[in-house]
């Protein structure tokens, strides 16, 4: 075989990731929340971008011309209602801001105001930290107090131990395990716990619970009991079944976690809907939620400039790349919002018995369905779907929720596993719970209806939708 160089020439294909294919997938993948976040940055260091004064025509759907032009009469109704407002001067000066000399007349007479009250759940620390500033101690308690309080977690446990408080604070062990013991005595019960037993024999010692065989469950069998192994602890304590079921619903009462609903007040999320979907006269409109959404224009300066021969070559440049960057972000942000509206009809009609009859008609789809009815790749219906969510007449649902597994039935198609997780939920509730169903009875129920599912596959449906198994669902009765 002879080898040597030489110039050839052939024919290949490759996907060639230009900056404007980037920008768009990236943009692809943004909920409403993150978009509009982006393009705030976007105005700040593209000064070619500005807000558009009114929202352009994009002329993608009648559904979403039909929005822009309800929400356009609505602005026009407000402005007309907004003109024919006569304000009265006088009364409003009266607000008691101070610009009239009869201030002191008003102070006396106005009502608190709404902004002055503050609506912020105190945090767990602060709350203990208030009624410790109410319990008669010494300043070297308090001070023992506030370590102790500085170590309590959001679920309300300690994590030090009164040795730890009295090096750290110079004081005797005994004094900070009195300190301790008040701090316990605090509400919410339970908190400053060392541990769930010590948390439950707190709550068990406040709220005077009148069951002394609950006490030494607590003490000895929690274990046991969390296995579901209610006849063993009978059998070691001697008592008929129907009394640990007596203990044992005592024992759900108490709060394995004092400092729950103290949660953090970084702890709330506020769902955005990129998708709203509506029933109209017997059809579903969808509307791409992008009113948050700035809409954007090129500042038209800037194109006289790069259109005139006034400007020095490395001004124009400079604005040339600018440009080319805002037409980019704004050819992005329409891109994904016609995906973003092509994938939802295509799931609005795929899930049509869903939106009607409900969940249990949700049927089994997956990406590449999708795919294959709009003609795009799998992967751009993933990002255009991933992290977004849909407002319903059904409910709020994350755009994944639709894309769901199935088992297959007898018509020869399949089951979403949401509807098979509905119906084994319905089962669950409705069945004797002296008698639970196992997970073989719930199989061959299914299978009566029409669905092949095996045990194996209902125990994990169960455990995803936080059902217990039979042992840990069965009540006693004397």
């Amino acid at each position: 075989m002879r080898m040597g160089f030489g110039l050839y020439q052939e024919q290949t294909q490759k996907l060639m990731m230009t900056p404007e294919l980037r920008l768009a997938i990236k943009i692809l993948q943004f909920s409403t929340i993150e978009l509009t976040e982006y393009i705030e940055n976007e105005l700040v260091e593209n000064p070619l971008l500005e807000i558009a004064e009114s929202a352009p025509d994009t002329g993608n759907s009648d559904d979403s011309a039909a929005g822009t032009e309800h929400e356009e009469s609505g602005q026009q109704d407000l402005t007309d209602e907004m003109e024919k407002v006569d304000i009265d001067w006088d009364q409003y000066f009266d607000d008691g801001t101070g610009y009239r000399n009869d201030f002191a007349v008003n102070r006396q007479e106005e009502t608190p105001r709404y902004e002055n009250f503050i609506a912020e759940v105190p945090t767990l620390q602060e709350y203990l930290m208030f009624q410790l500033a109410l319990t008669r101690m010494t300043d070297q308690e308090k001070s023992v107090g506030e370590f102790f309080i500085g170590n309590i977690d959001d679920n309300g446990y300690l994590h030090c131990s009164p040795e730890e408080a009295a090096v750290k604070c110079n004081v005797p062990v005994e004094t900070a395990e009195d300190v301790l013991g008040i701090i316990q005595g605090m509400e919410p019960p339970g908190v400053g716990a060392r541990d769930l037993r010590e948390c439950l024999l707190i709550q068990y010692a406040q709220l005077e619970v009148k069951n002394e065989m609950l006490k030494e469950i607590i003490c000895d069998y929690l274990q046991e009991i969390a296995a579901g192994k209610v006849m063993k602890v009978a059998k070691k304590l001697g008592v008929q079944l129907y009394e640990i079921q007596d203990a044992m619903d005592l024992l759900k009462m108490l709060e394995p976690k004092p400092g729950r609903r103290f949660s953090p007040t970084d702890s709330t999320r506020y769902i955005v809907p990129d998708v709203v979907v509506e029933k109209v006269d017997g059809e579903y409109i969808i509307l791409v939620n992008d009113v948050s959404t700035p809409r954007l224009t090129v500042n038209n300066a800037y194109k006289e400039i790069v259109r005139g021969s006034n400007a020095d070559q490395e001004s124009r440049r400079y604005i040339e790349e600018k440009l080319n960057s805002a037409v980019w972000l704004m050819k992005s942000i329409e891109q994904r919002r016609e995906t973003l509206y092509k994938v939802s009809r295509c799931i609005v009609d795929f899930q049509k018995d869903f939106f009607d009859k409900g969940i249990k008609h949700l049927k089994s789809m997956n990406l590449r369905d999708v795919a294959q009815i709009l003609g795009i790749h799998e992967s751009t219906v993933s990002r255009a779907a991933a992290g977004k969510y849909m407002q319903t007449p059904r409910g709020l649902f994350e755009m994944k929720f639709f894309f769901s597994s199935g088992v297959s039935n007898i018509h020869g198609t399949s089951t979403s596993a949401e509807a098979v997780k509905k119906i084994i939920r319905e089962l669950v509730e409705a069945e004797d719970p002296h008698k639970p169903l196992s997970d073989q009875k719930i199989a061959e129920d299914l299978q009566a209806k029409g669905v092949n599912i095996s045990r194996r596959t209902v125990a994990k449906y169960r455990d995803e939708i936080g059902i217990l198994p039979t042992s840990k669902r069965r009540r006693y009765c004397k």
